[in-house]
């Protein structure tokens, strides 16, 4: 990752036997991997497991100690491809990478390996980005894992009870011979606690302690046919029974009893702090997690265990299941399990519960109480149960009545100074020649020109899925369709899906590469391969890797751009747009991202003034008294440090802009107001820290002349 250091995070990898680890639970579940003796780590950043693989990327000493092998991978195909190693040898292997998305690119690869099988532990960690802070579609890896016959483990958010699943997962896979996946939810990654260590462990076979020999042929462990007829059959006869009788020798389900023993909850394990709380709010629960509703959790989503279901709701008249997201898979398997084994209990889920989004506390509470007003538990006083959570609930909505009005929308939008967002100005100011156009958008940080002011975008297909999706509408468009990537999702897949497919089938459309330099909205990791010549943790952006790699590819009309300078850019888009010459036409707008160009000016301009050196800022602002009001530089740019203050003019009504301390100089904004109307009320000045001797000179008689010129302006 650029500009930060993990090296407090390196050492906590470090504890040993019955050491104490406090920290995050993303960090906790690295320093599992390492008390688990894995050979190998992969994978592809992605909230909210990215500490994972940086943490690991710059351990390189400690993971050279320990014999691990760690890549960044280029996709998460790339990366599920690595768990191959596990089909061969007796060596686990772990791959992490953000969920639904990731998954989705890593099918191919995850699908083979779930036939197959494998003799080494393979743990697929996924971070399940679903809910209301997430920013991907809203599907579950569950559905992968049923489709597939891979194992889901969703672990109890409580650290030692996620380091625990890690170890337990490995010998799963390894006691079923099926992969497992282990689905991290945001607020698991992100949740702090503390558990006692291990000592770290080598895998059987490592970088240090090698195969003499390679794995002797073995074609019933290809996934070909006629091959794959037998593993499909295994997968049912052996591995599902093994995984099963796992899970019950080894108590990775959890029961814990309660007093009012007529209704149960059984949950996911994700949901359990959540559930929790909501009953000790209900008054059902204690402050130390003894419930008085009887609580069976579900740290294993798949497979199921029959006899675990039917020993906990045979004695009871009803049960609640509380499962995110709909289809409701673990619902209905439930009902199956007890109408087979002719256990009448009554199945509660989504009927009181919402069908789809996040369990967030005032669902669970609601689903809870309907619950109870339906099956009408004896030992439960069910007035008072609903007077708690409608006093919970006033209280919510009357500190929402105590505000003197709504709060504003805060919709995401470009870091200051971005240089991605002169781009979108540039299209703006085009549209106002041209027309409206189809812009295929993609994931990045540039999806957040969908949000005001820019408000572009007519889908997002995937990551480097933005040219391949605008193949079609060129067909049947006057005006040449823009897609737009970044240099992450050209690396990633865009070059093959989307610039290798349009020059084969002789496409005529406008591609813009965003080449900030970084995987900038996973946390600014380096970008694989081209782009860092030293490898992982190399250097910053290399240019001309993007434009060499396209010319290899016979891409004929290429145009570099540096992004701030909106004028030339919109110049060139309407080349590309209005040239009569057919095939790709790619744009590369050329900017290092702000953010991590700050922090690297940070550093340096701190070493500087330490050692007494000369440190220059850049600052923008507004004449208050020449601005108009027009707002154009607002309307055009969104940018952060750019607001609106009373007009001194006592003749004017109209607000003025203004620029606050955030700016960090990147010139937009006058260049916006420059290119659209001329504005003369931007100014630019350097703030000088450790000046020369002449600079202070000149400074001390530049503000005597001023000074003079200001008192012959005051009335006598």
């Amino acid at each position: 990752m650029s500009e930060r250091s993990f090296a407090g995070e390196i050492e906590k990898l470090r504890l040993g036997e019955g050491e104490t680890f406090s920290g995050e639970g993303i960090l906790a579940i690295t320093k599992a991997l390492l008390q688990s003796g894995v050979s190998y780590v992969g994978g592809y950043q992605g909230a909210p497991i990215s500490h994972l693989l940086d943490v690991m990327v710059q351990a390189k000493d400690l993971m050279g100690e320990l014999g691990v092998h760690v890549e960044a991978n280029t996709n998460e195909a790339s990366a599920a491809a690595m768990l191959g190693a596990s089909i061969s040898y007796r060596v686990r292997g772990a791959v992490t990478w953000k969920s639904i998305v990731g998954t989705n690119v890593a099918s191919d690869a995850l699908s083979n390996l779930a036939s197959a099988g494998v003799i080494g532990g393979a743990l697929v960690i996924v971070g399940e980005d679903y809910g209301e802070g997430a920013s991907v579609i809203q599907e579950r890896t569950l559905a992968f894992a049923l489709k597939s016959s891979m194992w889901m483990i969703d672990p109890r958010p409580n650290l030692a009870s996620m380091v625990d699943l890690v170890e337990k997962g490995f010998e799963l896979s390894e006691a079923s011979s099926t992969p497992v996946m282990m689905g991290l939810r945001i607020r698991a990654c992100h949740l702090m606690g503390s558990f006692e260590t291990k000592k770290n462990r080598m895998g059987t076979l490592n970088t240090k302690d090698k195969a003499p020999e390679p794995a002797g042929f073995n074609y019933a462990r290809l996934s070909h046919p006629p091959a794959t007829f037998v593993q499909e059959a295994k997968k049912i006869d052996q591995r599902l029974p093994a995984a099963v009788q796992y899970i019950v020798d080894h108590g990775l389900n959890e029961t814990f009893p309660g007093p009012v023993d007529t209704v149960g909850i059984i949950m996911q394990g994700g949901l359990y702090n959540t559930v929790l709380r909501r009953l000790t709010a209900l008054g059902l629960a204690d402050d130390f997690g003894n419930s008085q509703i009887p609580l069976h959790i579900l740290n294993v989503t798949h497979p199921l265990v029959p006899k675990e279901i039917t020993e906990f709701c045979q004695s009871k008249m009803a049960v609640l299941v509380i499962e995110e997201g709909s289809p409701e898979f673990i619902e209905q398997q439930i009902n199956t399990i007890l109408r087979r084994a002719d256990i009448q209990t009554k199945v509660f889920g989504k009927d009181v519960l919402a069908n789809a989004g996040e369990y967030t506390a005032e669902i669970v509470m609601s689903g809870l109480v309907d619950f109870f007003g339906e099956s009408e538990p004896v030992g439960i006083m069910l007035e008072d149960v609903r007077d708690r959570a409608a006093r919970l609930l006033n209280s919510s909505q009357s500190a929402s009545a105590h505000l003197a009005a709504p709060p504003p929308p805060r919709p995401p939008g470009f870091c200051t100074g971005c240089p991605e967002r002169p781009v979108f100005s540039a299209i703006k100011l085009l549209k106002q020649e041209l027309g409206d156009f189809h812009i295929a958008t993609d994931i990045g940080c540039h999806a957040l020109a969908t949000f005001e002011p820019f408000s572009m975008g007519n889908s997002i297909l995937g990551y480097g899925m933005s040219l391949a999706s605008a193949a079609a509408v060129a067909s049947f468009q006057e005006k040449r369709p823009i897609a737009i990537m970044g240099d992450g999702g050209f690396w990633h897949n865009g070059m093959q899906t989307g610039v290798l497919s349009q020059l084969f089938n002789h496409g005529d459309a406008v591609l813009i590469i965003m080449q900030n330099g970084y995987a900038s909205a996973t946390g600014q990791q380096y970008l694989p391969p081209a782009t860092t010549p030293d490898g992982v943790g190399g250097g910053g952006t290399q240019a001309g890797e993007i434009e060499a790699a396209l010319r290899a590819l016979h891409v004929k009309w290429i145009r570099t751009v540096r992004t701030y300078g909106v004028n030339t850019m919109r110049d060139t888009l309407r080349e590309a747009m209005t040239t009569d010459k057919p095939g790709l036409k790619v744009i590369i707008a050329d900017g290092e991202c702000m953010l991590a160009r700050q922090r690297r000016l940070r550093r340096v301009n701190a070493e500087r003034l330490n050692t007494g050196g000369r440190v220059v800022a850049p600052r923008f602002g507004i004449d208050a008294e020449i601005c108009t009001g027009d707002h154009a530089c607002i309307r055009l740019s969104g940018c952060p440090s750019l607001t609106v203050i009373d007009n001194p003019d006592p003749l004017k009504r109209d607000p003025v802009a203004s620029i606050d301390s955030s700016c960090v100089g990147c010139g937009l904004c006058g260049e916006n107001a420059h290119v659209a109307s001329l504005c003369p009320s931007f100014y630019g000045v350097e703030r000088v820290q450790n000046a020369k001797l002449v600079e202070r000179l000149t400074d001390r008689v530049r503000r005597r002349v001023i000074g003079w010129f200001a008192d012959a302006d005051q009335p006598a």
